[in-house]
């Protein structure tokens, strides 16, 4: 009898002991996956537009809890660092972050940045876009932040304003043609053409990639069929050129890929509705309905990266013909705090990431 409970007794803690193992590699795993925050924010000339426009980027920044950030309208204002002060700023208020100097495109980042480059410099405010290679916990992200040439920005064509001046046209352009060849004379297609070539060589080296980035330009997702006759489009359904073509080189929109309707998410970035500035500054186009997405979030498709949502971070009111207004839509916001310091919206995409 007694060996028997021995017997017993060493089988219960032999399944014991097989139980702890399972629970020890389900915990392990586990713990291999994090929760990776990515926060595209234009940032209205490093927040001087707006009074406390500094302060208010730093506390949104810790409200989401982002953990990388890109930057546009990085200006290093009266030769202050930009990457430096809002590290500073960050610090003081107990957040560890890290950044390295750059022009109009910025990086931040809570995981060490291993190199970082100006990979398509601005030059006479024809947009830029910066790249870092950080490092996430041993996986290596190229992390990239493009903030594209404002210039010749045709979305403003069909909506009878030219898009380099900003006058009204005597007449609206809905000739395709026309719009993609006044598209065309921007140099934002030279920057995403300089992307894709430069990702596509990260991805053969086994790294992540993910670009955020104000493109100033729409995207081929969103001026479709369905809402041609919505938002001043006129009649026009165009494959606008550098979304359409980041997508045939396989990399995903983010929003789009949790809200792929553009009718009931149009997910529009710009121009957003701030109450603390005048609407005369807010309203490029005052006669005509210019609300768009121009702020996105790509990544490329990789088994170790999940997208897990999307939303908007910022009012949910616009300006549409110089009025503020609010569009009732099933776009999902995360309202700013006291202050919101830009005319933009910004796009936090957040990710499982599987080591």
């Amino acid at each position: 009898m007694l060996n028997k409970n021995r017997i017993n007794l060493k089988k219960l803690w032999l399944f014991i002991g097989f139980i702890s193992c399972c629970l020890i590699v389900f915990n392990c795993k586990n713990k291999r996956i994090i929760k990776l925050k990515v926060l595209q924010f234009n940032i209205w000339q490093e927040g001087t537009v707006v009074k406390n426009g500094f302060d208010a980027v730093v506390d949104e920044i810790i409200r989401t809890d982002a953990d990388l950030i890109s930057f546009s309208e990085v200006r290093n204002y009266n030769g202050v660092d930009f990457s430096k002060h809002i590290i500073e700023a960050l610090k003081d208020k107990g957040h560890t972050y890290y950044a390295q100097p750059s022009q109009d495109t910025g990086l931040l980042s809570k995981y060490p940045i291993i190199e970082q480059t100006a990979l398509y410099p601005v030059k006479n405010d024809h947009g830029s876009i910066t790249k870092a290679i950080i490092n996430v916990l041993g996986v290596e992200v190229a992390f990239y932040s493009g903030h594209l040439d404002y210039l010749n920005c045709a979305l403003y064509l069909p909506r009878g304003y030219d898009g380099s001046t900003w006058k009204k046209l005597d007449s609206i352009v809905t000739n395709v043609e026309i719009i993609h060849k006044n598209n065309l004379e921007s140099m934002r297609d030279e920057a995403i053409d300089t992307f894709i070539a430069d990702a596509e060589n990260e991805i053969k080296q086994g790294r992540l990639v993910i670009y955020g980035g104000d493109n100033n330009e729409p995207s081929h997702l969103d001026w479709i069929e369905a809402n041609k006759h919505l938002y001043d489009h006129n009649g026009v359904v165009i494959n606008w050129r550098n979304t359409a073509k980041i997508e045939k080189h396989g990399f995903k929109d983010a929003y789009r890929e949790i809200f792929p309707n553009p009718v009931s998410h149009p997910g529009f970035t710009y121009p957003a509705d701030n109450p603390l500035v005048p609407i005369n500054k807010l309203a490029w186009s005052p006669e005509a309905d210019d609300r768009d997405r121009i702020d996105f979030i790509f990544y490329n498709p990789d088994e170790r990266l999940k997208l897990i949502d999307a939303k908007i971070l910022g009012p949910k009111g616009d300006v549409s013909k110089n009025k503020r207004v609010l569009q009732p839509t099933e776009d999902i916001f995360i309202e700013p705090l006291n202050v919101w310091p830009t005319d933009h919206k910004a796009v936090l995409a957040s990710f499982a990431l599987k080591f």
